[in-house]
């Protein structure tokens, strides 16, 4: 039974050292209007968590592409928007997801919906943790929860790396490609998320309009913030959400 009075506490992490799930006091309330440039991908998940919270059938997302470029910002998003609805979140780190069986047996039996959230997932060479995840996603004797979803980011669509000598295994039979042992194992765990949704680098236009929306009561020459916020865009050699982020971090201070 989790400790935690889930009506009053939206969301929480895990902390191993404490074997317990710590409520989350102060949520980052980012809002989906405040996400621009990722239309599809927005929409994207709404679509699923709406499915998910109805009882309809729904999947585990993968977030995967370029830093910067919003992934972590809709998944809390999403959650913000859809909290009111009996959804709740529990942040669980990369490290700790040999818990994630423990973290389940927490909540599922909770009158919720969770989403499990795993921020810049992913696995080095070597790293056999992913077993787990593999398991809690879908290859139990148990059956998964109905009350539990992940929604994971990363830099790698795969999860894991694949090595040279792995593709080199990777063979041609009658006109097919047969993958390696090594490649289908490693394949085997971004398989399992339902919903993959790609995030890429963004235009110049794009990044300037979302420069727009963060300034959108500055007072000053439109023009000259534009030459400043693509300024500080080269010397950071990033175009993104973040970068426009820190932009008016830094440059709404001056």
């Amino acid at each position: 039974m989790s400790e935690l009075d889930w009506q009053q506490s939206l969301a929480a992490v895990w902390r191993p050292n404490q074997g317990r799930l710590r409520p989350v006091k102060y949520i980052d309330q980012i809002a989906l209007d405040d996400l621009l440039g990722i239309e599809r991908q927005k929409q994207a998940l709404i679509d699923n968590t709406r499915r998910y919270l109805s009882g309809d059938p729904c999947n585990n997302a993968l977030l995967w592409g370029s830093r910067g470029t919003g992934k972590s910002s809709l998944i809390k998003a999403v959650f913000n928007h859809f909290s009111s609805e009996q959804l709740r979140l529990v942040e669980v780190y990369k490290d700790d997801l040999h818990y994630l069986h423990d973290i389940v047996d927490l909540i599922r039996d909770q009158p919720f919906h969770y989403l499990v959230y795993c921020d810049d997932l992913a696995f080095s060479a070597g790293d056999h943790s992913y077993s787990v995840l593999k398991t809690v996603l879908e290859g139990s004797i148990e059956a998964a929860p109905d009350n539990v979803r992940l929604y994971a980011t990363s830099n790698r669509r795969h999860l894991v790396p694949q090595t040279l000598k792995e593709n080199l295994d990777s063979k041609v039979v009658a006109g097919e490609l047969h993958l390696s042992d090594a490649i289908e194992e490693k394949i085997a765990l971004s398989d399992r998320f339902g919903l993959w949704l790609s995030f890429h680098p963004i235009s110049q236009a794009q990044y300037l309009e979302i420069v727009d929306n963060l300034f959108a009561d500055f007072k000053g020459d439109r023009e000259e913030l534009h030459r400043a916020a693509l300024r500080f865009s080269a010397e950071r050699a990033s175009r993104s959400g973040r970068t426009a982020k820190q932009f008016h971090n830094a440059y709404a201070t001056d």
